[in-house]
């Protein structure tokens, strides 16, 4: 069911700091900011050759990033995106497992424009999983 590994997101406490690391000390391609409200995060992208990194800061003390860093101020993994050919398949077989979907449980559009959903780390080990509708 599951795809390729997308992108591991890894929450920070200062989005232009971390960027600048991974572009001048690791020498990656680093892409602009990117305000994603529906998620509650400021989001910039580091494209690798196999896959990409998400570095992403919270947008406001509301937002789900800014409780995670408020255990883990230094920052830390947040969670992996794995692509699906079809989201709600993919979510109906999921919950039909027993896996849990947060929220609603109705996909929101994420950063590259496609459907996601993330999925209760309870589940999967202790890791946060979000899966990406990809076409």
């Amino acid at each position: 069911m599951i795809g390729r590994l997308n992108h591991v997101a890894i929450a920070v406490p200062d989005l232009g700091a971390a960027a600048l690391r991974y572009h001048d000390m690791l020498g990656a391609q680093v892409g602009a900011p990117q305000d994603l409200p529906d998620h509650g995060v400021r989001v910039v992208f580091v494209d690798l050759p196999n896959t990409r990194i998400e570095l992403l800061a919270p947008l406001g003390e509301e937002s789900p990033v800014a409780g995670f860093l408020g255990r883990n101020p230094r920052g830390g993994i947040h969670h992996l995106c794995y692509e699906v050919a079809d989201l709600a398949a993919a979510r109906d077989r999921l919950v039909a497992t027993g896996a849990r979907v947060l929220g609603d449980g109705e996909p929101k559009i994420g950063a590259h424009g496609n459907p996601v959903l993330f999925l209760h780390p309870g589940d999967f080990d202790g890791a946060l999983i979000e899966l990406e509708e990809v076409g």
